[in-house]
């Protein structure tokens, strides 16, 4: 049997989580859940998740774009490749920009944030498992 794809959802909406938590395992996936930032960065380091939804706003405002940095400097490819999809009710639709430290190199100064893909919330099932899957298979093809 092959192992099923692995997805962690970062994201304080206890309701939320637990929607997108049915519709993933529901298409098979093996899901795993942060609520917090901290947690989230815990989850990648032990479980080693094929993708993350990671949503913008939690409790300490944008933390979504505190995560992706700290996610994008771990060193490692595994890192710098895990697919994120970012989950808001504003992300798409503002067309917020990610400005890491000057001099860091990772990132240029301005660039976009790096993710692969935005969704707006509410989120719609068929929409969800679509925008994954590509994710899915064009991340890890890439690598």
């Amino acid at each position: 049997m092959a192992a099923r794809e692995k997805i962690l959802i970062v994201d304080d909406d206890r309701d939320l989580v637990a929607t997108l938590r049915l519709v993933l395992e529901r298409a098979g996936y093996d899901v795993a859940e942060a609520n917090d930032p901290e947690a989230a960065l815990v989850a990648v380091e032990e479980r080693r998740p094929d993708l993350v939804l990671l949503d913008l706003m939690m409790p300490n405002s944008t933390e979504g774009f505190q995560f992706i940095w700290r996610l994008r400097q771990r060193p490692g490819t595994y890192f710098h490749h895990l697919p994120v999809i970012m989950v808001s009710a504003a992300a798409e639709r503002t067309g917020l920009r990610f400005y890491p430290e000057s001099g860091d190199g990772s990132y240029p100064a301005g660039a976009s944030v790096p993710v692969q893909d935005f969704l707006d919330k509410p989120v719609e099932p068929a929409h969800l498992l679509d925008k994954v899957q590509e994710a899915l298979v064009t991340a890890w093809r890439k690598r």
